[in-house]
């Protein structure tokens, strides 16, 4: 457990000088980390012995560990342990998460690479069968909205967020096959692998992910995506529109591509829903 965590779990059974040391690291993380022992004594109040036997208390081996495991973990902890809590309705919450998808849809919009986008559709609408990984939340559900998009357009398509299956399809795949993958970081060590194992066995790849990372690198086409994300720990990544954006980009083109194909797999599809469902023809193509 890291040292925020566990500062965030002490018991309640704390003595009072327990509480005023951890109120004193919580409250300056900068101060904490480069404090000697003596400095965060007497801030808290307590006595050198009384912040040992604390830092013990929380798994260190001593003071010395203490400052070293919090020094790794401050920067992160400290944005999440003070996040910035401030009166909000809920026109303001509607807004912000409106504002952040445009912010991301445009800022996407202008540094997506045409050519490389053109190639990725390109490389889609010729494949045999493609493969669409992706894991972690975010681009597991990218990895399925590319199932979505791509499967009623008449063309062969698996989506799995599961790293076994990911390697062992990369390792069954055939020449003519696509990998598609997605990594918001760009550094899944696991899709780094499959991906790896696709470049030996020469199948194409195309991954969405951030620019100059690990994947990026590796891909045969990159499509990135490189947007910051903001300091609110509570509003969801919106990044994800542009990803998902980039998604019904690539399924058009397709779409387009193979449209003597497409067509009358998106009309028999069509015609079961309006005959099972409500008979409203103007209805999205699914539910």
């Amino acid at each position: 457990m890291d040292v925020v965590t566990a500062l965030q779990q002490l018991d309640e059974g704390l003595s009072a000088g327990d509480r005023r040391i951890a109120a004193v690291v919580t409250g300056d993380f900068d101060f904490a980390v480069n404090a000697s022992i003596v400095e965060l004594a007497e801030r808290a109040g307590v006595s050198p012995p009384t912040v040992t036997r604390f830092c013990r208390r929380l798994g260190c081996r001593g003071f010395s560990d203490f400052k070293v495991r919090l020094a790794r973990t401050a920067f992160v902890g400290k944005r999440y342990a003070e996040p910035q809590i401030n009166p909000v309705s809920t026109a303001d919450i509607a807004g912000s998460v409106v504002s952040g998808a445009v912010k991301a849809l445009t800022g996407m919009a202008a540094t997506l690479d045409s050519e490389a986008l053109e190639r990725a559709g390109a490389a889609l609408s010729t494949a045999q069968m493609i493969h669409a990984f992706g894991s972690g939340g975010n681009s597991a559900v990218i990895a399925s909205e590319l199932q979505n998009r791509l499967f009623r357009l008449g063309l062969r398509i698996s989506a799995t967020a599961d790293h076994g299956m990911q390697l062992m399809l990369t390792a069954a795949a055939a020449p003519g096959d696509v990998i598609i993958g997605s990594s918001f970081t760009g550094r899944n060590r696991e899709l780094e692998h499959t991906l790896s194992l696709a470049r030996e066995r020469r199948i194409t790849t195309i991954v969405l992910t951030r620019k100059e990372s690990p994947l990026a690198a590796l891909a045969d086409i990159a499509l990135t995506i490189d947007l910051p994300e903001g300091e609110d720990i509570f509003r969801p990544t919106a990044t994800r529109f542009a990803y998902l954006a980039v998604v019904d980009m690539l399924a058009m083109m397709v779409a387009h591509a193979r449209a003597e194909e497409a067509g009358p797999v998106l009309r028999r599809i069509k015609q079961q829903l309006v005959l099972r469902r409500d008979g409203d023809d103007s209805q999205p193509l699914g539910d």
